[in-house]
């Protein structure tokens, strides 16, 4: 009776998701109507590409817009995903639906598949696995966009040092800061897509900002790394001092080089404490075995005699 009445609760809870998203999918549709309309009375006509994305990734989209639209998730809370998505490598508005709509379809699907797995248990243990799936579903988006987000700082603080030395080579030939910035991003896209992103991204800012100190602050803020916290509040102090941009850049890059080789050395210098254990577990034994062995076999000899 009691996985009877967890199903149907199940199966009610799945409804009404499934009813407010095709009551709030309409509204969608007639934002973007509105959208559009107001675009072409503005003059600008908007190209539609079609849909080159998975399916399973558009309809988490759709879920995330949905729930986005309802107000469920409140103004903060979206910010700070905004924030966490950006910091991650992604960009606008439909990565956060994406995020959102995957958790909640997470949230709904992972229950079902817990329940062939709890046929001989009973109704706690049940119970316990049905909400364990729903809980892991909605923990796992947070920690796959965490290792995503760690991962592109990584990529990021890898490839700055060399993005700097472009950037000192662009304006020792004498291209203003937003061409260099551009340049760089083109030329990195190879090498280092993520560094190539931020610097795409601070190029837009720079065109479309009135502030620029504040388009190069933004740079630190979307990453949370220090060394882009650097680099934009040298790029400002230039803009508003007049500095030279080359000298301030070249600085700036043998810093972060000579940062990078103490990181270098610092995990070097924890090689041997490292190895200790395997040495240990490994090495020694054998040490043991090798040493000692003849010397226990003579031993068992002279005992065997009578």
């Amino acid at each position: 009776m009691t996985r009877a009445l967890a199903l149907q609760l199940a199966m009610g809870i799945v409804l009404a998701m499934l009813l407010a998203i095709l009551v709030l999918l309409p509204r969608l549709r007639r934002a973007e109507r509105l959208q559009a309309r107001i675009a072409a009375s503005r003059g600008v006509v908007e190209v539609r590409r079609p849909e080159s994305a998975p399916l399973p990734q558009r309809i988490a989209r759709r879920i995330g817009q949905a729930v986005m639209a309802s107000g469920i998730v409140k103004g903060e809370t979206l910010a700070e995903l905004q924030r966490t998505v950006v910091a991650a490598g992604f960009r606008g508005q439909r990565a956060v639906a994406v995020f959102i709509g995957a958790k909640v379809l997470l949230m709904v699907a992972l229950p079902f598949v817990m329940l062939p797995l709890s046929a001989g248990m009973g109704p706690m243990g049940r119970n316990l696995l049905v909400a364990g799936g729903a809980v892991a579903g909605l923990v796992l988006p947070d920690m796959a966009l965490r290792r995503m987000r760690e991962a592109h700082a990584r990529q990021v603080e890898r490839g700055l040092a060399d993005a700097l030395d472009l950037m000192v080579i662009c304006a020792e030939a004498g291209l203003p800061l937003e061409a260099a910035v551009d340049r760089v991003a083109s030329e990195m896209a190879e090498a280092n897509r993520a560094v190539a992103a931020e610097f795409a991204n601070v190029g837009t800012e720079l065109r479309i900002l009135s502030d620029r100190r504040q388009a190069l602050q933004n740079m630190g803020e979307r990453t949370g790394l220090e060394s882009l916290r650097r680099l934009g509040g040298t790029l400002a102090q230039t803009l508003q001092y007049g500095t030279p941009l080359s000298q301030a850049l070249r600085t700036l890059a043998g810093e972060l080089r000579h940062e990078t080789l103490m990181r270098f050395e610092a995990r070097a210098a924890r090689l041997p404490a490292l190895l200790t254990l395997p040495t240990i577990a490994f090495i020694l034994p054998c040490i043991f075995f090798i040493v000692g062995g003849p010397a226990v076999l003579r031993v068992l000899d002279i005992a065997a005699r009578p």
